[in-house]
C-alpha cells in the first residue's frame, strides 16, 4: 500500500504541473518590439491586454521621456479611440544634431474606445531620434471602465527579476554598420503607410496564445499518461504471482 501511495502523490504532482504548463504567463502593457537601434528612428505598438473579466479597458496614458526627450513623434489612428498628444518644456534644454531641444512630447493619450474582457489591442507610434542610451521607460497608466486605474511604471529590478508592475521598456541597441539603410523620418512615415493597410491589430489575448497553451497542456497531458502506465506496469510487476 505505501508504493500505491507513493505512486498517487507522483501522478498527482505530474498533474499539477501540467496544470501549471498549461496556464497562460501574466500579462501586461509592453512596447513592440521592444528593440530598436540607437540614433535612428522607429515604429513601435503600446500593446495593452484587458486583465479584468468584469471590466472593459477604456483609457491608456503613456508618459514620455522628459531626460532623453524625442524630437518627432506621431500617432496612427485606431479606430474607435480619441488621441491627444501633449507636448511640455523639458527641465533642461537637449542639445540634437537639429538643434538645442526645449520642447518635446510629454504624454499620448488614448481613451473613448473599448477593450473587453479576453482581448488586447495595439497603439502604434512612429517615433525618433532615438538617443545613445541602453533604454527608454514609457510608465503607462491603464483604466478601467469601473474605475480601477493600473499604474505599470515600474523600472526593471537590480537582480533581473520583473516587478509586479513593469514599464513598457524600449531597449535600444548601436547602430548597424554603414551601408546599412538608414531611418528617417521620411522612411519611418513611408514604412507606417505601407502598413496602415493592413487590420487593425484586435484579437482575443486568448486567440493569440492558443496554439502554445494548446501544446503546454498535450506535452503535460502526455507526461501524466506516461507516468500513469508506468506505474500501472509495476504495480502489475509486484502482484504476479511467483512461479
Amino acid at each position: 500500500m505505501s508504493f500505491v501511495r507513493r505512486a498517487a502523490t507522483v501522478v498527482a504532482a505530474a498533474t499539477a504541473l501540467t496544470a501549471a504548463l498549461a496556464l497562460p504567463a501574466f500579462a501586461h502593457v509592453t512596447i513592440q518590439p521592444g528593440t530598436a537601434e540607437q540614433g535612428g528612428f522607429t515604429k513601435v505598438a503600446f500593446r495593452v491586454p484587458n486583465e479584468r473579466d468584469n471590466a472593459s479597458t477604456t483609457k491608456i496614458e503613456v508618459s514620455f521621456p522628459t531626460d532623453h526627450p524625442l524630437a518627432f513623434v506621431s500617432v496612427k489612428p485606431v479606430p474607435g479611440w480619441t488621441v491627444k498628444v501633449t507636448e511640455g518644456k523639458l527641465p533642461a534644454p537637449v542639445k540634437t544634431e537639429y538643434g538645442d531641444l526645449e520642447e518635446a512630447v510629454t504624454k499620448v493619450v488614448w481613451e473613448g474606445g473599448k477593450i473587453n474582457p479576453g482581448e488586447f489591442q495595439e497603439f502604434e507610434v512612429s517615433m525618433g531620434q532615438l538617443p545613445e542610451v541602453d533604454s527608454l521607460m514609457f510608465p503607462t497608466k491603464q483604466t478601467y471602465s469601473g474605475g480601477e486605474v493600473v499604474d505599470w511604471s515600474e523600472a526593471p529590478k537590480a537582480d533581473g527579476t520583473e516587478p509586479e508592475r513593469p514599464a513598457p521598456l524600449l531597449k535600444l541597441v548601436p547602430a548597424a554598420e554603414d551601408g546599412a539603410t538608414a531611418t528617417t523620418p521620411a522612411t519611418a512615415a513611408a514604412s507606417a503607410a505601407a502598413s496602415a493597410s493592413a487590420a487593425p491589430s484586435v484579437a482575443p489575448v486568448a486567440a493569440a496564445s492558443s496554439s502554445d497553451g494548446t501544446a503546454r497542456l498535450l506535452g503535460g497531458a502526455g507526461l501524466v499518461v506516461g507516468i500513469i502506465g508506468v506505474v500501472i506496469g509495476a504495480l502489475g510487476l509486484r502482484r504476479r504471482p511467483s512461479a
